[in-house]
């Protein structure tokens, strides 16, 4: 029941939903207002066979646009506590020969770890192992997981990545969608969830993968431009610094990009880190900014030799005064 404008009474009416056919009829003159209606509510009712399943849901995953069919092919269940008979079977056997052009997409040789939902759901397991474990590790945005995901569909596309480190291959996967979406990660962080492939062989693959889908596309691909404040927050969040430090090294590191400074971004965000955590309450010795970074020790003094003759320019008034950065360690 609701009110509704009828123009043959002339007035707002109460009308009734007629569920069966669809129909909202006028309740005073029985005028249909509006026709075979499409009911957009939750389903409640089941047609399962087995009493025990109590999902209302009709419909299967949605389309994923990352497989050949879109992940709306048709798999042959098997019926419950038969699984050596369902193998044998007629069905069970062209079940497993069906043509599956995503068949890559799978790994015989190791079970495929749980996951939900999703485009990551139809790669390798490997690769979803990998996500997991970024998740973990690097707490990666869905975005970024969905963005590794095409550009692993496209290397796999080409064939010719057989044969090369695949856990490589989607760590690099994996920096390059880092990179796209704004929120960089450093090639050893990347390498720490990267289930054993190195640095190098990341950097190798990155390169390849690069070289490939330029090729493909016919112009230099866009990775996104590097900035050490991209990192600053993350790092800052390892060591436990205050919110009033982190919002120092921040306005430091803003303003250490006017400068001349031939750095890594990296390198430099350590190097700002290790300049306001001086000149804070609670300082931390250089090797647990180098752990928290994953930069060498000499390379953050290097940087923080750079930046140290601009040390009044960069650093806020707010947090340190002129004669507070006296207390700065000489490079």
């Amino acid at each position: 029941m609701g009110d509704a404008y009828c123009p043959d009474c002339k007035k707002a009416t109460e009308v009734v939903f007629d569920h069966s056919a669809g129909d909202t009829v006028c309740s005073e003159c029985g005028l249909v207002l509006e026709a075979h209606s499409i009911d957009e509510t939750s389903e409640w009712r089941t047609f399962a066979n087995e009493s025990g399943d109590n999902d209302p849901v009709r419909v299967g995953g949605p389309a994923n646009p990352l497989l050949a069919d879109g992940g709306l092919s048709t798999v042959i269940a098997k019926p419950n506590g038969a699984h050596g008979e369902f193998l044998s079977s007629s069905l069970g056997r062209w079940q497993n020969r069906g043509s599956n052009p995503d068949r890559s997409s799978s790994s015989p040789s190791r079970p495929s770890p749980p996951w939900p939902t999703g485009a990551a759901a139809s790669f390798p397991s490997l690769s979803v192992s990998l996500l997991q474990r970024s998740d973990m590790g690097l707490g990666l945005v869905a975005t970024i997981k969905d963005r590794a995901n095409e550009i692993y569909k496209k290397v796999e596309d080409h064939k010719s990545s057989r044969g090369r480190n695949q856990d490589a291959i989607f760590a690099a996967c994996l920096y390059i969608a880092c990179r796209q979406e704004d929120k960089p990660r450093t090639i050893k962080e990347i390498s720490s969830v990267a289930n054993g492939a190195t640095k190098k062989e990341i950097g190798r693959a990155k390169e390849y993968i690069v070289k490939l889908l330029e090729a493909e596309m016919g112009q230099s691909m866009e990775m996104g431009a590097v900035h050490a404040g991209d990192y600053m927050r993350r790092f800052c969040s390892h060591l436990g610094m205050t919110n009033q430090a982190v919002k120092a090294a921040q306005e430091a590191v803003r303003k250490s990009e006017e400068l001349d400074i031939r750095r890594t971004p990296v390198s430099i965000a350590a190097a700002v880190i290790y300049m306001i955590t001086q000149l804070s309450e609670e300082k931390r010795p250089l090797k647990d900014i180098s752990v928290a970074t994953g930069m060498a020790e000499g390379t953050i003094k290097n940087s923080y030799k750079d930046l140290y003759p601009y040390a009044s320019r960069i650093i806020p008034a707010t947090f340190a005064k002129e004669e507070d950065l006296k207390n700065l360690c000489s490079p």
